[in-house]
């Protein structure tokens, strides 16, 4: 406290209002450390969603009105006392976006969870419906030293029924997940308080081979397992908290296993018709004995693998299961099964806390938190560049952004997040080149709630984020939010040379990159230029043939679309199997966190060609690319019976037309809001049906009846006069004030004209222009820039980027209507005229 406000606030009648508001401030983010009774510490405290005043209904009724009240009182008077006194006028007081009379303190910046070294990582925060177990749970990184062959189907594969509880035994089932109905409402670090249940069943003795389950740990996710032989179970995986949907990933433990044994395991709730097991595809087994005494990290096993249709229907989505048999390596050993490499919210702040450790590394690798996530986990976001030794130099760089685990089942993401990290941070004379040239901005986990609890898509909104990249709903979808407003002041700031996020794909083997056509010839082709350099840099596992580029409707909430809408041209989703590769040396081979990781590397790799100041493997690239797509419009017309004439305006083609969507993208279309939102919705709607129910037509004055007649006998008569031409003059003469009127009704016809002619923005005009073609000359595919950067442009510097930063990378605003002109409509005959106002655009930024 301040001394001068001592004696003041001791005067008055209220308890101290600024010790009373910072104590439950600290306490709510968990710093509070004083000693004052039993309060809680960082490990119990609650973050608090459904139940903040900001989230009330106006006039809600329940036990919480008298509570909501006094806090709302004490707000107030700590907000009008702040006001009043000097000494406490304070930045870190915010005030809601709705309600400015709801003020509460900022969280303090220095205690944000920045990584340090002198403090521990922060504990993942779950949900207080989750029971999780103690144990820390840790995996070692090691690589086969075999390459591990996809499984061969031998077409003898056993198909079994699903029984379920009536024939078999739960040995293991998990009763504390939230249903469909529910929706999150706070967190705490360890999850549900007090005591947890036990799951699983408990041995009868050292004779009883029933295998112990457990799956409340980081990222697991096993609803359920019902033993229906003596070395056979059915596992029911548990959907996306507050979801009924995306069962794929799974990561579990097992213990009390028998050596030389066969168990067969099948899962029967999945959700997808196709899958990679269907291909070869084999799970992950992870043995803790092997890994303590050999050193051996997970390994492909599996044999009898079969991907069927569920004789299960639970009314509403046919159900699909996977099942397989695996031996265990020794007798009473802790093993793990994985749909894929698990990597964890607390493996990502291992690998940040030893870079930021690291005396070199941190140098050039700065550490901010972009925001906290709803369950109150911190969202890292790293900037990555050299020092420069001018301004002009900082100025001049451009930026490349990236991000991971959009969807938290994608682990893949996560190791291909690690190799680039690795490389980028490192001493190699390529990654010093980049890290002059660039500003490289990280976002290595977007969804830490959904992988600390095991998700597959969504968040803790039960939402899939990569469907609301467009979103204004700060407070539902802070992930996304916050990085694209920071992506949109980096923009301005300095050009954005490319936008790529990493994602895992269950259904095609291979890496490949999803993008976006764009309709200016000028650039055209020039989105695929990045992509074919990455296949010929890695052919043994990058497939350019199952690159796509079309926009869908549906994908316009995605990241890459939202980011080329924005005005990034070099937009892509990065997608990398779960399975292997197809290709080259590495065929019919699964993918291991080695390979993965030189992805990474392969990026920066590819970045430093896409940038070279020769600029032949661009151009070598955009003619290859010509001649790929003319094949390809060739086999289009060819399938459809058609013959085509490629040598004239073949390139004014809709590349839309000519490609095929993106239905094997693995993605889902949005859920629409929260469940939250959508209650508060229906509330909304029912209160503005009572409020139109009580809404009554007002009665009409005598003189507004009057009024109303008037006008209803001049339009009669105007009827009249259109019907006899000869006595239009003698009624115009009669109503002077309706000459601005009449004088529009001379021109209907040009009036019509204008306002229907459609308007066309300048960007679509320039995708219409058939006078530019692939077949002009090499200097016109260079995309061209502003006066400044081709001043200072270099000879050879390649179109992608300059020495300098643009500083109007976007097109020129599209023409402003006429207002004046398009005020008015054409008169139909016979019916009175309406004034028509041009519609207005409202373009909302969050």
């Amino acid at each position: 406290m301040f001394p001068a406000l001592e004696t003041d606030l001791k005067q008055e009648t209220h308890p101290d209002p600024y010790d009373d508001f910072m104590h439950h401030h600290l306490q709510y983010y968990g710093y509070f450390k004083a000693q004052k009774g039993s309060l809680p510490n960082s490990t119990t405290h609650q973050r608090v969603w459904k139940n903040s005043p900001r989230y009330l209904l106006n006039g809600s009724s329940g036990e919480r009105d008298d509570l909501l009240l006094e806090c709302l009182q004490k707000e107030k008077f700590l907000y009008s006392f702040r006001l009043t006194s000097p000494l406490l006028r304070s930045r870190q007081l915010l005030c809601d976006e709705l309600d400015e009379v709801n003020p509460h303190l900022r969280e303090p910046r220095e205690l944000f969870s920045n990584l340090s070294s002198r403090g521990p990582l922060q504990a993942p925060r779950w949900p207080v419906e989750c029971e999780v177990i103690k144990e820390n749970i840790h995996h070692i990184e090691w690589v086969p030293p075999q390459p591990e062959y996809f499984y061969q189907p031998t077409g003898n594969e056993r198909v079994p029924e699903v029984v379920g509880e009536e024939k078999g035994t739960v040995v293991y089932q998990l009763d504390s997940v939230p249903t469909e109905d529910t929706y999150f409402t706070s967190s705490r670090v360890g999850g549900k308080q007090g005591s947890i249940k036990e799951p699983a069943v408990t041995l009868q003795g050292p004779h009883d081979s029933t295998l112990l389950f457990e799956s409340r740990f980081e990222s697991g996710n096993l609803q359920k397992a019902v033993r229906v032989g003596t070395y056979e179970y059915e596992l029911t995986l548990r959907t996306d908290l507050y979801t009924s949907k995306h069962t794929q990933w799974f990561y579990f433990r097992v213990q009390n296993t028998r050596k030389d044994v066969t168990y067969r395991f099948t899962i029967v709730n999945l959700l997808k018709p196709k899958s990679l097991y269907a291909l070869g595809m084999k799970p992950l087994l992870y043995s803790q004995s092997d890994a303590t005494t050999y050193s051996i990290g997970w390994k492909r096993e599996g044999s009898e693998i079969k991907y069927y249709k569920s004789n299960v229907d639970d009314g509403q989505q046919p159900f699909y299961c996977l099942t397989w048999t695996i031996q265990f390596p020794h007798d009473q050993d802790t093993c793990f099964l994985a749909h894929f490499y698990p990597y964890t919210y607390t493996d990502l702040q291992c690998h940040l806390l030893a870079i930021a450790n690291n005396p070199v590394q941190s140098q050039f690798c700065k550490f901010r938190a972009l925001c906290r996530s709803l369950a109150g986990n911190t969202v890292y976001l790293l900037t990555i560049t050299n020092p420069s030794k001018t301004p002009q130099e900082a100025a001049a760089k451009k930026a490349v952004v990236l991000s991971a685990r959009v969807h938290p089942g994608e682990s893949n993401s996560s190791w291909i997040m690690k190799g680039f990290l690795d490389f980028i941070l490192s001493d190699s004379p390529d990654a010093q080149v980049l890290r002059d040239i660039f500003v490289f901005k990280v976002v290595p986990m977007l969804n830490p709630d959904g992988v600390i609890v095991g998700n597959y898509r969504c968040s803790l909104a039960g939402r899939d984020l990569n469907r609301h990249y467009k979103t204004i709903l700060k407070d539902s979808f802070p992930c996304i939010w916050y990085t694209k407003n920071m992506i949109k002041r980096l923009m301005e700031e300095r050009e954005v040379l490319l936008y790529c996020d990493f994602h895992g794909h269950s259904r095609k083997n291979n890496i490949f990159l999803y993008g976006c056509n764009n309709k200016d010839r000028r650039h055209w082709l020039h989105e695929r230029v990045f992509p074919l350099m990455l296949s010929k840099n890695i052919p043994d596992k990058f497939s350019f043939h199952s690159c796509n580029f079309k926009v869908q409707k549906c994908k316009e909430g995605t990241g890459r679309v939202v980011m080329w809408r924005m005005g990034i041209q070099n937009s892509y989703t990065m997608e990398s199997t779960f399975g292997g590769s197809t290709l080259g040396s590495k065929r019919d081979t699964h993918f291991t966190t080695e390979d993965l990781k030189s992805l990474g590397y392969h990026i920066c790799d590819t970045l430093l060609d896409f940038c070279d100041p020769d600029q032949t493997k661009f151009l070598q690239c955009l003619k290859e690319l010509k001649e790929l797509l003319h094949q390809e419009i060739y086999k289009k017309f060819n399938e459809l019976g058609q013959v085509m004439n490629l040598e004239g305006s073949w390139s004014d083609i809709p590349l839309s037309d000519i490609e095929s969507s993106t239905s094997g993208s693995d993605s889902s279309l949005s859920d629409g809001l929260p469940v939250h939102l959508l209650n508060l919705v229906d509330e909304l709607n029912q209160k503005k049906k009572m409020l139109k129910k009580k809404k009554k037509k007002p009665l009409q004055t005598r003189k507004q009846r009057n009024e109303q007649y008037q006008k209803n006998h001049l339009m009669r008569e105007l009827t009249l006069l259109e019907d006899s031409p000869g006595t239009t003059a003698g009624f115009a003469s009669t109503l002077p004030k309706q000459s601005t009127f009449l004088k529009h009704m001379e021109n209907p016809t040009a009036s019509t004209t204008r306002n229907d002619r459609p308007r066309f923005t300048e960007t679509q005009l320039s995708g219409r222009n058939k006078g530019t073609s692939l077949d002009s000359p090499v200097a016109s595919l260079i995309p061209p820039k502003n006066k400044e950067t081709m001043q200072n442009k270099k000879p050879g510097f390649p179109p992608s980027c300059s020495p300098k930063k643009s500083t109007n990378s976007s097109l020129p605003p599209a023409p402003q209507p006429d207002w004046l002109k398009s005020k008015y409509s054409a008169t139909r005959r016979g019916r009175p005229s309406m004034t028509t106002y041009p519609s207005l655009h409202i373009y909302t930024y969050p």
